[in-house]
Formats: structure tokens, C-alpha cells, sequence
């Protein structure tokens, strides 16, 4: 994939929440035998203590290529000026590595429009004035979308968006939202399991918590998702556009789905992997299928 807006991140990366269980020395190695697979990218969420921009210098000085994805900093966690900072000091360290994902993130905020905190958010970060150095190359940023206005935002306030959790569809909309130059990413779960029912039964463990707010089924509903499909754990149809699950080629295949639909890249997050287990087993198994430097048809 060439590079857009400054951010060359290859077609496909990985999504993890499994360093958050993991102690410093492993995610070290997990993370240096990433690279040497070939890995381009790894995006890292903010939700279980770990502060966003502390993890990700972390992995980036622990690596020498690799890129490290904000997926998502949440805007509540810290004021505009301070994520400005760290922002500025990583883009500084390792240019071009860096990529501050923002998100409204957190519990739902009754009375707060997630729009205008959003943009107010980025005008407080434009508007800060500070003594520190100007990096070489300069800070990029991707925000949270899934709306058309929020989607506008990202194409006009920031390197483009990413999205969490959605189908191929939505990433055809998204596409025609953000315009052609608009960086699109998106996360997406797969599980190497062939047994539908097994499949099934891990996959609505996985989005079970996904289901149980209301911010979340709102973005299913503007899925085209009904009550049925939203109800039970999720109905078939919901589990398996959510979660691809099946043998390696039938996951790659799906995953390619959301290329052909217009993402520039696609961050893969393995589930079916117990908290403080890892998933490297089935990152070696997609870098073989996924990555350039694996496939001899250039597919990554």
C-alpha cells in the first residue's frame, strides 16, 4: 500500500489488548518478534489502566521499524494540552512511527455531545502554545468514526478515521464519506476455529460486553442490525459479520473484504486467547498469510 496522509502502516496490522496481562520483559519479546515477522503496525487500546501514550513509547523503544497505533487514546483520560505534548515528544523520538488515535471512548456522558467534545478537544490541541522542539516530521492523528459528521471530522481535522467492531459495509460507507485521500482503518476480530458452534459460542463471549451498552447498540442499529439480530448474544448473522471466524484462508479471504471495500488498512484482532495467554501462534500464522514478505503473490 502506498503511502497516504504521512502514514504507511502496510495493508494489515495487528489489534491487541492481550499487553495489558502481560508483564514488561514479554511484551518486549512479543513485540520484537512481531517485527522481525514482518509486522508493520500494532494498535494498543486505552481501557484497562494503562496510559495510552506510556504504552505506546514503550513499544516503540523496544523496536526499530515498527508503527504504533493510539486505538483509541480517550479524550477524558487526559486534558487536550498534555496529550498534545506527549503527542509532539513520540512524533519527535520516532518519526513517523507514532500515531495518536483519539476517541470519546469511555462510559456514556449524559448531556455531552460526542461531535462537539471531539472538535473542541482538537481546537484545545491546535491551540497549545509550548517551548518544546517542533519534530521533524509532524504529529498524525486518527479519530474514532463512525457517523457521517464524525466521519467528516476525521477527513477534515485529522489524517483520516478508524473504525471498531463493524461490517464491510459500514467500511464502504466510510469510504464514500471520507473521500478518496482520507486514511481509513479498520479493526476487525477473527477466530481460527472451523466448528460453527464453538465459533459462535467464543465469538458472543467476545461481544457480549459490546451488547450491553448503549452507545454500542446504537452503532449496530445504524449497522442495519435489528432487535432480533442484537438480542440473545447475537444472532447468527450478527456474530459472523462481527467476528470472522473459520480455517486461515476463509479468515484471510474475509479480511480482504474490507480492502476491496475501501480500507486502507485493516487491523486484525485475534480472539479465543485467554487473558495472560498470547496470541503469537496466530499472529505467525497471519503474517504468513497476510504479510508481503510471507506471500508470494503480494497480497499484504
Amino acid at each position: 500500500m502506498a503511502v497516504k496522509n504521512g502514514l504507511d502502516l502496510g495493508t494489515f496490522g495487528i489489534y491487541t489488548f492481550d499487553f495489558e496481562h502481560q508483564p514488561a520483559a514479554r511484551i518486549r519479546d512479543s513485540v520484537q518478534e512481531l517485527e522481525d515477522l514482518g509486522w508493520r503496525a500494532v494498535w494498543i487500546p486505552e481501557l484497562l489502566g494503562r496510559d495510552a501514550f506510556t504504552h505506546a513509547g514503550f513499544l516503540l523503544a523496544s523496536t526499530r521499524r515498527l508503527g504504533v497505533v493510539n486505538g483509541i487514546a480517550q479524550i477524558w483520560s487526559r486534558q487536550a494540552a498534555w496529550a498534545q505534548g506527549a503527542a509532539v515528544l513520540l512524533a519527535d523520538a520516532y518519526p513517523g512511527r507514532h500515531v495518536l488515535g483519539l476517541g470519546f471512548g469511555g462510559q456514556p456522558r449524559p448531556g455531552v455531545k460526542p461531535l462537539a467534545a471531539m472538535a473542541g478537544y482538537l481546537d484545545e490541541m491546535d491551540a497549545v502554545q509550548t517551548p518544546n522542539p517542533r519534530p521533524a516530521q509532524p504529529v498524525r492523528r486518527l479519530l474514532a468514526a463512525y457517523g457521517p459528521k464524525m466521519l467528516e471530522l476525521a477527513r477534515d481535522r485529522a489524517e483520516g478515521a478508524q473504525t471498531y467492531h463493524v461490517n464491510t459495509a459500514h467500511t464502504a460507507q466510510a469510504r464514500d464519506v471520507l473521500g478518496p485521500d482520507a486514511f481509513l482503518a479498520v479493526e476487525h476480530a477473527v477466530l481460527f476455529e472451523t466448528d460453527p458452534d464453538r465459533a459462535r459460542a467464543l465469538a458472543r463471549r467476545h461481544l457480549q460486553g459490546y451488547l450491553e451498552t448503549p452507545y454500542n447498540i446504537a452503532k449496530f442499529r445504524r449497522l442495519g442490525y435489528t432487535e432480533d439480530d442484537l438480542s440473545g448474544g447475537g444472532s447468527d448473522r450478527f456474530v459472523d459479520d462481527l467476528v470472522f471466524w473459520g480455517d486461515p484462508d476463509t479468515v484471510v479471504r474475509k479480511l480482504h473484504g474490507h480492502v476491496e471495500a475501501g480500507a486502507d488498512h485493516v487491523a486484525v484482532q485475534v480472539i479465543g486467547v485467554e487473558p495472560g495467554e498470547s496470541a503469537l501462534p496466530q499472529w505467525r500464522l497471519l503474517a504468513d498469510a497476510l504479510l508481503p514478505s510471507k506471500t508470494a503473490d503480494g497480497l499484504g
